[in-house]
């Protein structure tokens, strides 16, 4: 068991690397295909965990949120470098619908899974429902808020965190696992991908431009200027007032260096080459480490309210399937959607990121409005689930 915080990021990010290699090295295969490289660092490094060969040490705890909080706003700020915002606030309208549709597919949901098995659930669970609610339409933070306003039972609220962690890494997986089924379904919907195929344009440019690729010079440009903004950015959020119960530091924190990104993106910094190479290294980093706390030994535990948590991930899926085909939405938006919704701030950009890095402003605002507005549709989803 690794007790050591160092020798736990020395595996995780070793195993990253492994991975990374046997996609390239057997990219031909249709495997890959099916299952990217990405998903297979989540899973394995779930595993890892669940395997008990990370031990539960300070040591552990605290290099996981040193590396986790230095590298995330600092992988956003960089692919930030080179997005050009103004695509996508002509996503608005776009950006709204979809997440409407994962709203209301969610609640749907919730309603749903609790009407056919409440009796088989021990009493005030209406309340632990409405909490976790809260986290999967909008973030963990929403939840712990509502545990307070609900106040909910210690050992109920247990099965809510339970489902929090579980159903939440099944479906951040899932996600990840659809994004090189985009075109099939964005055909089968007959959906408009243009703004994705000019933002994959952009990059493409972007990427002739660079095709000497970074020199010795360049990675270390990126490296200080990104651990730089991540710094400066987790100091000053952490010095900012709490809003409410979502805008918490963390929440500054990645705001402050997702604008500080768009800034720079007008600035001769979004012109050194190697971006996509540096925020990729950190991307797969954060991916390994968030797996990492994933456990899945608890599936043996409380069964019915990780198959109650299955059913409503099942019924949101049916229910965005349907709108899709419907409303012609294609799956970066349901996706990003989705996981801003259920995943939050550390999950919705880093998907965006895995269909176009231009597209991360998508998933951090989705996440925001998540943010804002969790509590309150948690609140509604108990105060209905209370009455069933």
């Amino acid at each position: 068991m690794i007790q050591d915080g160092f020798m736990y990021v020395s595996v995780l990010t070793a195993f990253a690397a492994l991975m990374v290699g046997i996609e390239k090295r057997f990219k031909a295969n249709g495997f890959f295909k099916f299952i990217p490289g990405i998903v297979l660092i989540y899973i394995g490094a779930a595993l890892m965990q669940t395997a008990g060969l990370f031990g539960d040490s300070e040591s552990n705890a605290a290099m996981y949120a040193g590396v986790k909080n230095a590298l995330l706003p600092a992988m956003l700020m960089l692919m930030l470098l080179k997005c050009d915002v103004r695509s996508v606030i002509k996503l608005g309208p776009r950006m709204l619908g979809g997440f409407i549709v994962a709203v209301f597919s969610i609640m749907i949901g919730f309603f749903l899974v609790y009407a056919i098995f409440k009796n088989f659930y021990v009493e005030d669970t209406w309340k632990a429902f409405g909490a976790l609610s809260g986290s999967w339409t909008g973030g963990s933070a929403n939840m712990v808020a509502l545990q307070g306003i609900l106040d909910v039972p210690e050992n109920i609220f247990g099965y809510a965190l339970m489902m929090d962690t579980i159903n939440y890494a099944v479906w951040v997986m899932f996600m990840f696992w659809l994004v090189p089924f985009a075109s099939k379904f964005n055909k089968w919907t007959k959906a408009d991908v243009s703004f994705i195929e000019n933002s994959i344009d952009e990059v493409a440019a972007t990427s002739e431009s660079e095709k000497e690729g970074p020199q010795f010079q360049h990675l270390l440009y990126l490296l200080g200027l990104g651990l730089f903004v991540s710094a400066l950015s987790t100091f000053i959020g952490g010095r900012l007032p709490e809003v409410g119960a979502v805008i918490n530091a963390t929440s500054w924190t990645i705001m402050i260096a997702s604008v500080v990104g768009l800034v720079l993106a007008v600035t001769p910094a979004a012109k050194i080459p190697g971006t996509l190479d540096v925020s990729n290294v950190m991307l797969y980093i954060v991916v390994a480490l968030i797996a990492s706390q994933s456990d899945f030994s608890n599936l043996v535990q409380a069964p019915i309210y990780l198959v109650s948590g299955f059913l409503i991930m099942f019924v949101h899926l049916v229910i965005m399937l349907l709108l899709a085909k419907l409303f012609k939405y294609d799956l970066f938006t349901l996706g990003v959607a989705s996981l801003a919704n259920i995943g939050g701030m550390a999950s919705a950009p880093m998907l965006a990121a895995a269909y176009n890095r231009a597209l991360i402003p998508v998933g951090v605002i989705m996440a925001l409005m998540g943010s804002f507005l969790g509590t309150y549709f948690g609140m509604m989803i108990a105060k209905i689930l209370g009455a069933i």
